[in-house]
């Protein structure tokens, strides 16, 4: 029994330290998305491009998006009625925003090179040799959440008016 736990303490202490720098170099990659996706400029394509290998393209669309915490909001207004319906009326309104999202994805039968990804895993702080090192493994997760998720196409937002 003691052996049990002591494994399972090890193996939180080892996924927590393994988290650490993934979670960081995860970050870096999410900060670093939009700002590229920010810095391509289709404007002389007229909002779309199409290269060798690689294509983008500018999609604006408008939505609604509902206020939240509906659940606070039920619990109270249990307890005080009058104003409980003045917050429903407050929660139900909705937020008109405009999103601009930018697609983008792979020609078919082009494939980003080992180069390119090693490159921005060297931009990360790896070393190359650490980069060529892991790049087989990380290709091998990648594509089997790619056919996993049935995704040719990936979007981020570029720009949000509410």
């Amino acid at each position: 029994m003691t052996e049990q736990v002591e494994r399972q303490i090890i193996e939180l202490i080892a996924t927590d330290r393994i988290d650490k720098p993934i979670s960081s170099m995860s970050g870096k990659l999410k900060r670093r998305k939009p700002k590229l996706a920010k810095g391509i400029d289709l404007g002389p394509f007229n909002g779309s491009f199409s290269g060798d290998r690689a294509y983008a393209r500018v999609e604006e669309s408008e939505g609604s998006k509902a206020r939240g915490m509906k659940e606070g909001i039920a619990k109270f207004t249990e307890e005080f009625p009058r104003p409980g319906k003045i917050l429903e009326g407050y929660i139900a309104e909705q937020r008109v925003i405009r999103e601009t999202d930018l697609y983008f994805g792979m020609n078919d039968g082009c494939r980003i090179t080992s180069n390119d990804y090693i490159g921005v895993m060297t931009d990360l702080g790896f070393t190359e040799a650490t980069a060529k090192d892991l790049y087989p493994e990380l290709m091998d997760v990648s594509r089997t959440l790619a056919r996993q998720r049935d995704e040719t196409e990936r979007s981020i937002l570029i720009n949000q008016v509410i």
